[in-house]
């Protein structure tokens, strides 16, 4: 009997039960099952920082591989060997306009942005959204967006804030959705059929009970320890997006009392992050979306961060340091916050053995991290903090410091992804061609 197949291409197995879909991750019996070698997918990941960072901070030392980590990107270490720091680029659509909102919602398209504050937005399709209208129809979901912050629509300098709270854009006129809430994504990633799940069950491993059952005396006894382990992940996950849940509920009452939800306490952040951030992986691992993105907060996100020992105040404000030793201290804390929030994400994808090659999810993945700002202090759109971690299943060459001349555009990047990813490009933005020395 074959494995369970999805009703598009799939390079997973599937288990099925009572209308819920889990996604496993890769088997070498699955591959063995549809008879010819079967490489391992590429991924893309785009990770938005707002507010910049300390440049003193963040710039490495040292060019090509002889290069030295800086203080904020040092949480990066165990990757050095698959991490790409680029500097000298900016993207020439993100001068004009007020501090924040145009340099973040063209971030992912080096599209101008067109200046208002009603509901004519135009800016651009992000390069996101252009590999998941070209690729997207290969895994369940055509990509993953994801957001710890709500948009609140406003005008700010003339700008609509809308504009701040999206990088991704499917149409120049059109932000994607991001999804915000634990449960609605754990509910697309593992119960993505138009049946929904069975309310009468307890956990969704109920519904595929029967399925996991026969895949794991079809496959290997390797795979059948995997899938095992998986299930047990699977049911932790469950599990706790179940109380973050919880805890939404008391939120939306908190906020009905008119008091403070529990979730915006800062205390209460750093799980809620990781909690999206793990999401985010198994989605990647099972190849549920081969495209997703992450925005840590939306443009000028004035978020504490007290959570961090050494901080207190927002982020924002602390961004607008004035060359204050005691404030730039604080904000480098909470720019290498961001950056350790990566390196776990990178050890988890890398934990992951995926392909006949003995390489790891995190081989085949393009993780781009980065924000629209240099020095949030001056509001610098020049020479952006932009690092790649992941060597797009060979096609990039990492381990290095690639240092390109000032003003070289951040969009010579994006046609080298697409590329990578398997859709011709030779024009992004402002771009004509690749960045120089970026691929392998």
């Amino acid at each position: 009997m074959p494995l369970s197949r999805s009703p598009r291409p799939s390079r997973r197995a599937l288990l099925r039960g009572a209308g819920a879909t889990l996604a496993l991750p890769w088997l070498s019996s699955w591959a063995e099952a549809q008879g010819a070698a079967v490489s391992a997918p590429l991924r893309l990941g785009f990770f938005f920082m707002p507010n910049g960072v300390l440049p003193k901070a963040w710039q490495v030392e040292g060019q090509g591989s002889d290069f030295q980590l800086s203080e904020t990107l040092a949480p990066l270490a165990a990757h050095r060997d698959r991490l790409t720091v680029l500097s000298g680029l900016r993207n020439r659509n993100s001068l004009t306009g007020e501090g924040h909102y145009v340099k973040t919602t063209a971030l992912l398209s080096g599209a101008p942005v067109h200046r208002t504050g009603g509901r004519d937005l135009r800016v651009g399709t992000s390069i996101d959204q252009v590999a998941a209208q070209a690729r997207g129809h290969l895994t369940p979901l055509a990509s993953l967006e994801l957001s710890l912050e709500p948009v609140r629509n406003i005008v700010d300098m003339g700008y609509s804030t809308v504009y701040g709270a999206h990088v991704s854009w499917s149409a120049p006129e059109r932000p994607v959705p991001r999804e915000r809430s634990p449960r609605a994504v754990f509910d697309r990633l593992y119960r993505a059929s138009s049946l929904g799940a069975d309310p009468r069950h307890a956990s969704i491993l109920d519904v595929v009970r029967q399925d996991a059952r026969s895949l794991r005396s079809r496959v290997s006894s390797e795979d059948g320890e995997k899938v095992e382990e998986y299930l047990e992940g699977v049911r932790a996950l469950e599990t706790r997006v179940a109380a973050f849940s919880d805890r939404d509920r008391s939120d939306r009452a908190a906020v009905a009392a008119g008091a403070r939800p529990e979730r915006d306490l800062p205390d209460a952040f750093p799980a809620y992050a990781r909690l999206m951030l793990e999401l985010l992986a198994q989605a990647l691992i099972t190849d549920t979306t081969r495209i997703a993105s992450l925005m840590w907060g939306n443009a000028v996100s004035g978020r504490s961060f007290s959570f961090l020992d050494g901080v207190s105040g927002g982020f924002h404000p602390l961004s607008h340091h004035e060359n204050d030793p005691a404030k730039q201290a604080q904000y480098a804390r909470i720019n290498r916050w961001h950056v350790e929030e990566l390196a776990w994400l990178a050890d988890r994808l890398a934990s992951v053995p995926e392909g006949p090659d003995g390489k790891s999810v995190l081989d085949h993945c393009a993780l781009l991290f980065g924000s629209g700002l240099r020095d949030g202090n001056a509001h610098s759109p020049h020479d952006l903090p932009i690092a790649l971690v992941g060597g797009a299943s060979g096609a990039l060459r990492t381990g290095q410091h690639l240092a390109s001349p000032m003003h070289t555009p951040l969009c010579h990047v994006y046609v080298d992804l697409l590329n990578a990813f398997g859709v011709p490009t030779t024009r992004f933005g402002d771009a004509e061609g690749g960045l120089p020395g970026l691929c392998a």
